[in-house]
């Protein structure tokens, strides 16, 4: 073989190594840029998938939200209404206390005034007595007469000063039922424009602790119509007593 053939040989064969590694880095750049395509594709989904969920979970708590918030309000206007039905049985309830209070410091006054008028006339009485007897008796006559006086005198004292007393303590347990009233009302006022679901069950707590407080306090000074004491016997009317029944 010549010296040219063998140049022209080797030229060739450097050609086909130089054709050979084109090939072979096209063929390179061609599956890189498929799996880089390939990557971006995945990557594409799996943000679409993100994008997807996070909508979906924004969506729901949304509607959490909203579901939360009509109960919320479903609870306000049911605690609003059931405010407004307490509000009206309390006043009623506290109208026909305070009816039932006057009506028995009316009686205790007017039996008061019978005792008293009594005791008056028992007293006159006995002194017209005593005086014609007094006429007709000397000596110790007179003291013994002296000191029944006294002794009536100091009895009619006593049971004015305890009707008097039975008054201020009646009129004092009036004016604390009066208050806690008011404070059941001021109660449900704030109850109406509460919105916070403790805030109104703390409300609906304190309303309700303080009906029972008034109720008590009703039932130390009078009894309510309707709830007679069964135990309790049937007093005797006293004469001339305009509100006894058996009268």
């Amino acid at each position: 073989m010549s010296e040219d053939e063998s140049s022209v040989l080797f030229s060739l064969k450097e050609l086909m190594s130089i054709e050979e590694d084109r090939i072979k880095q096209e063929e390179g750049e061609r599956k890189r840029a498929q799996e880089d395509a390939e990557k971006a594709r995945l990557e594409a989904e799996q943000r679409a998938r993100e994008a997807e969920d996070a909508r979906r979970k924004a969506e729901e708590q949304r509607r959490m939200q909203e579901e939360l918030r009509q109960k919320e309000e479903a609870t306000r206007l049911d605690a609003i209404r059931h405010g407004e039905v307490e509000k009206a049985r309390m006043e009623q309830e506290g109208k026909s206390r305070l009816e039932a209070l006057g009506k028995q410091q009316e009686h205790e006054r007017h039996l008061a005034a019978l005792k008293q008028d009594k005791s008056k006339l028992a007293l006159r009485n006995w002194l017209i007595a005593a005086g014609v007897i007094g006429f007709l008796v000397i000596g110790g006559g007179g003291w013994w007469i002296y000191q029944y006086q006294e002794a009536k005198a100091a009895e009619i004292a006593a049971k004015e000063a305890e009707t008097k007393r039975l008054q201020e303590e009646t009129e004092k347990k009036q004016k604390e039922l009066e208050a806690k009233l008011g404070e059941i009302k001021s109660l449900e006022d704030r109850l109406k424009s509460a919105a916070d679901p403790e805030e109104i069950e703390r409300l609906r707590k304190e309303i309700e602790d303080a009906k029972s407080d008034a109720s008590k306090m009703g039932g130390r000074g009078f009894r309510p119509a309707g709830k007679a004491t069964e135990a309790e016997p049937k007093k005797a009317c006293a004469p001339g007593d305009p509100l006894c029944s058996d009268i």
